[in-house]
């Protein structure tokens, strides 16, 4: 059953690929909204990071690949996703001055990630991990990153829900940033058990994420109701980009 697990990351980079077309269409439709096009930029992160798990599980881990699945997993598996949530739910200044500082530390992190030496005998060759990394201190500069995604994309989504939810008219919405919510929560857990050793809670926390995070977007793109913005007023012309969320 876990040699099985190892070959979920295949599948979660196949429905990140799916997931970035629909993406990709509708950013296209709406004239490249900032908000899907950081969204397409994370998912392709995020499948980016499956995408070498599904190479170290067929082919066995490298130094070299260890280091591109940390850049592409620990820095920015949710980090993009979060950033579209901060263009849709505040005001384009704001989102700007958030995204400015935020990107510069994750700038510092993505230098160090491709600059520090590696430890090769604590390379794992059938599984990616970040005790390879040398420089340890990078590895207290994910949490920082990881804290401020996980502020904006799944405290946004949940503050999102409950407030839909007042709305018995918006509950198709209520529920749809809830599966965000909880989708985009499952990786970060099964992260947390993957620095215990346990890299299959990781493969299962990301294929059971993503396909919630596409499942709630949809609820809420289908959703004939216009979108209410439930933190604040965004800018007039993000509300004209939105209107109503169902084409």
């Amino acid at each position: 059953m876990i040699e099985l697990l190892h070959y979920l990351p295949i599948g979660s980079t196949f429905i990140c690929i799916l997931f970035m077309v629909a993406l990709t269409i509708r950013a296209k439709k709406r004239d490249w909204p900032p908000h899907l096009n950081w969204w397409i930029i994370g998912v392709f992160f995020y499948g980016l990071g499956t995408l070498l798990e599904s190479i170290i599980t067929i082919n066995g881990n490298t130094l070299a690949l260890n280091r591109w699945w940390y850049w592409a997993g620990a820095i920015l598996g949710g980090y993009p996703l979060a950033t579209g949530s901060v263009y849709l739910l505040h005001k384009r200044i704001v989102a700007n001055i958030l995204t400015g500082l935020s990107l510069t530390v994750v700038i510092v992190a993505t230098v160090a990630v491709f600059m520090t030496p590696l430890i090769a005998e604590n390379l794992n060759t059938a599984k990616p991990s970040g005790n390879v990394i040398e420089w340890t201190w990078i590895r207290m500069l994910t949490p920082v990153i990881n804290l401020y995604a996980a502020f904006f994309l799944i405290g946004g989504a949940i503050q999102s829900s409950l407030h839909f939810f007042e709305n018995p008219a918006m509950r198709q919405r209520a529920y749809g940033t809830a599966l965000i919510a909880l989708g985009a929560l499952l990786p970060g857990i099964g992260g947390s058990m993957a620095k215990a050793g346990y890299v299959e809670a990781l493969y299962l926390g990301e294929f059971l994420g993503i396909i919630l995070i596409w499942w709630g977007y949809e609820l809420c793109t289908r959703d004939p109701k216009p979108f209410q913005n439930p933190i604040s007023k965004p800018d007039p012309e993000i509300e004209q980009e939105l209107g109503s969320e169902a084409e």
